[in-house]
Order: structure tokens, then C-alpha cells, then sequence
């Protein structure tokens, strides 16, 4: 089997030749491990740093796109080169990539087509507390959401089949790590977790959080909330549009409680205004909630030609 080691970078010239140098180029089960670079159109010696390290593949964007971009452009390529596993990781050292076996370890056995490297964030000391409850957020976000049992959602560090990189597609400028894990489950691959090692980062910090973690977790949201109306369009709009139905109902009440009740009916028909403008919110809601899925479905036959 070919293993593709791919490395988004950008401005990561003084860490990054200690990944590719770190990354065995021998593991069991596996004919040939190749490194893929690609870089994010850094403004520093990236590329350079990542030739004379030793990395097989380099490939550039003219300008900086952002980490799903760049993941989703180094997966596209690792596909045409032959991969048949991918593993990702970070380009900044945080990673030991002598446990690049472990990840790989399920899919070679056959029990797993996703893995993903646990940092186990909550025994973390040197990450930011900000941070550190982000993270936890967002994976107890998409245990809720997807019924996925994911301790760490965020983790770069992970492993997937040649199958889940062509049928997982990331659609976020943001961020891929969420978007991927909840196409996979949808998508019924199964999905693992074994825990890795992070290191505090020596060098500049986080790429990803340079705007600040507070955009990042509304930037994650968002991706996540869009990854679930992708898959389960239906089930979001259902939820929605029965909210409001349900809504509805106390004004219908109300009325008829002052109607046959207490025998003033006259006075409370803004109850039954109210209520109907919910009720046609909430079936409004539902219709492109069924909309939504037809498109979905339709999605799904022209992949699967």
C-alpha cells in the first residue's frame, strides 16, 4: 500500500523540516511512504526549507488560501499520485510523527477508514484555556449533533482511506477538521480515535486562530452547522420548522381557553394571528426542509455515477 504523508504549510520554515525529517519512511503493512508538501502561498522560505529536507512532493499556491483549501488541494493531489492511505498533519512540530503507525494501524486491519489522533485535550497544560474549551466545545458539538463518539474533534493529526478522500468532501475556507469527521460518519465510514502526543509550539502560534479563537469557534460553527444541512438537511429543517409549530399551539390554546373557558373570546384574536403566521413559518420551513433533501439525494446518485 502507498502512504501519502501530506503537510499543509504556510510560514512554517523552521518547524517544518523537523516533520518531514521526523516522518518514518518504513512501516509495517505499508510499500512506500512519500511526503507531500504543499504550500500556502507563504511568504517565507516553506517551499525551499521543505526540498531540502527531503519532502517527495512540493506543490504551491501563489497566495495565502487557508488551511481547508490547502488540505483539500494536497488530498487532490495525494489522489493523483497513487495514495492509497492519507495521513495529515500539522507542519508546525506539535506532532510526533513516529505515531503516524498507530494511526494507520486500524486502517490496515481493516477496522477503521477514518482515524484520528486524540491529543486528549483536558489533560493539556500548555494550551490556552480559551482554546482548550473551544476545542471541547466543538467536539461535544459533533458527539450531539452526529451520535460520533470523537473526544477531539480539531486534531490535524489523522488517517483516512484513499475511499473516504474521494467521497468526504470539504467545502469550508476555514476549516476541515469538523467538516470532514461529519461527512464521514454520514457517510458511514467508521471512524476511530487513538491518542497521540502534542507538544507545546515553540515557534509563532496557530495559523488557524491568527483572527482571534472567538472567530474561530463562530467560524467553526458555522462549518458545522453547514456540513449538517449538507447531509441531514430534513432533519435540521424538521426540528426548526416543528419549533415553530410547536409555538404556534400556545396561541391556539390561549385563545380557546379564554373562548370556552372563561367565555371571552372577543378581545384575544391577536392569539390566533400569532399562531397562524408561526404555524406557516414552522410549514414553510418544513417544505424546504423536503426541497433541501430531494437535492441532497440527487447529490448523492451523481456521485455515485
Amino acid at each position: 500500500m502507498q502512504l501519502f504523508v501530506i503537510i499543509p504549510s504556510y510560514n512554517e520554515e523552521n518547524t517544518l523540516p523537523k516533520v518531514i525529517k521526523a516522518i518514518p519512511r518504513r512501516l509495517a503493512g505499508i510499500k512506500k511512504v512519500s511526503v507531500l508538501v504543499y504550500n500556502d502561498g507563504s511568504l517565507d522560505n516553506t517551499a525551499v526549507a521543505a526540498k531540502l529536507a527531503g519532502a517527495d512532493y512540493i506543490f504551491s499556491h501563489k497566495r495565502n488560501l487557508g488551511l481547508a483549501r490547502t488540505f483539500r488541494d494536497a488530498v487532490r493531489e495525494a489522489l493523483k499520485l497513487g495514495a492509497e492511505i492519507i495521513v495529515n498533519t500539522d507542519a508546525d512540530n506539535q506532532y510526533d510523527q513516529q505515531q503516524i503507525a498507530q494511526l494507520i494501524a486500524p486502517i490496515i486491519a481493516g477496522k477503521a477508514d477514518l482515524v484520528s489522533g486524540d491529543r486528549q485535550v483536558s489533560k493539556l497544560t500548555h494550551m490556552p484555556l480559551s482554546k482548550k474549551y473551544g476545542n471541547l466545545l466543538g467536539s461535544l458539538m459533533i458527539r450531539l449533533l452526529t451520535g460520533t463518539r470523537v473526544n477531539d474533534a480539531s486534531s490535524g493529526f489523522r488517517a483516512f482511506t484513499r475511499e473516504v478522500a474521494q467521497k468526504v468532501h470539504v467545502f469550508s475556507t476555514h476549516t476541515y477538521t469538523h467538516e470532514t469527521l461529519i461527512g464521514a460518519y454520514f457517510r458511514e465510514f467508521v471512524i476511530s480515535e487513538v491518542p497521540v502526543t502534542f507538544r507545546k509550539r515553540t515557534t509563532g502560534d496557530s495559523r488557524l486562530i491568527a483572527g482571534g479563537v472567538g472567530k474561530h469557534i463562530l467560524k467553526s460553527g458555522a462549518t458545522i452547522l453547514r456540513a449538517l444541512l449538507l447531509y441531514r438537511a430534513l432533519a435540521v429543517f424538521s426540528y426548526l420548522g416543528g419549533a415553530f409549530i410547536f409555538l404556534g399551539t400556545f396561541g391556539v390554546g390561549r385563545f380557546f381557553y379564554f373562548a370556552f373557558v372563561e367565555g371571552k373570546a372577543g378581545g384575544h384574536i391577536q392569539s390566533l394571528v400569532i399562531s397562524s403566521i408561526l404555524f406557516a413559518v414552522g410549514f414553510n420551513i418544513l417544505v424546504v426542509g423536503f426541497i433541501a433533501d430531494l437535492v441532497s439525494y440527487n447529490r448523492k446518485l451523481l456521485e455515485e455515477r
